[in-house]
């Protein structure tokens, strides 16, 4: 039994304290693989670090939208480099917490969607899959993405937020990251659209420390949970959760090819 967290902030000061007993804690339970993401231009040396201490660990190197003035393109071309940085991300758009102000949110838009272009390129420069962040805005995104021809190198579009208009990038070499909001009792739209998403395309992730899957809702979100994911993914579509670890791990490995790299238990 094994299975690959493909969005874990290890990187996140909640972590500072115990991240090797985590670590080690989750192996222990079947998580062979863990990718951590990259969401603030600060805490990327950590998660290199991070990589570099553990031979299951990997990183990405990219500026979350919240952070997107952080971005600086010279600092991310040198993390891109490293072996151990497998993808570029997370990157993408979310409008959530947009300004009222009209002037104000056209010019925050504008500026996501240009920060988000370059990461894209950056992936086609680097030939690495790309973390996709996507929240209130899904046309955009979906239009920046097939305007900057990202479908060379794919990636996955993190936390998948359930959305129909998005389930046709899978055709474009995207997969679709299923966390613990799968677990939710609000869940019903992506509950709903699970069984749409191609099997080949479906991918897990706990996006530690946040949104952390049902019992444990409120409490922190670690990569063990990831199989807690799995368990309910299995209910959902009638399937064994050895299967879905079985299915989610290849997909994993197709994603992220550099994560054959890991000694693997048999699949």
């Amino acid at each position: 039994m094994m299975v690959i967290d493909t969005h874990c902030h290890l990187d996140d000061e909640c972590f500072n304290n115990d991240v090797d007993e985590v670590i080690g804690t989750a192996y222990k339970e079947g998580v062979r693989g863990i990718v951590i993401p990259g969401a603030s231009i600060h805490d990327l040396e950590k998660a290199q670090a991070l990589a570099h201490r553990y031979e299951h660990i990997f990183f990405a190197a990219g500026i979350h939208p919240y952070h997107h003035h952080e971005y600086n393109e010279e600092r991310l071309k040198d993390f891109l480099k490293d072996e151990k940085c497998i993808a570029v991300g997370e990157c993408g758009l979310d409008y959530y917490r947009l300004p009222e102000d009209t002037v104000e949110k056209a010019l925050e838009k504008k500026e996501q969607h240009e920060i988000f272009a370059k990461h894209i390129r950056l992936a086609k420069m680097f030939k690495k899959p790309l973390i996709v962040h996507i929240r209130d805005a899904n046309e955009d995104s979906k239009r920046i993405l097939l305007e900057e021809e990202a479908s060379v190198v794919g990636g996955v579009l993190h936390c998948y937020n359930a959305s129909k208009h998005l389930l046709d990038l899978a055709n474009k070499g995207f997969y679709f990251g299923i966390g613990g909001v799968l677990t939710f009792k609000n869940a019903k739209q992506l509950v709903e659209v699970l069984p749409l998403i191609p099997m080949d395309k479906i991918v897990l992730e706990t996006d530690a420390p946040y949104l952390t899957p049902m019992p444990y809702r409120g409490q922190r979100n670690v990569p063990e949970y990831t199989l807690l994911v799995a368990q309910k993914m299995a209910e959902l579509l009638g399937m064994s959760v050895t299967e879905v670890h079985t299915m989610t791990t290849k997909n994993a490995l197709k994603l992220f090819k550099a994560l054959e790299k890991i000694k693997l238990d048999t699949i």
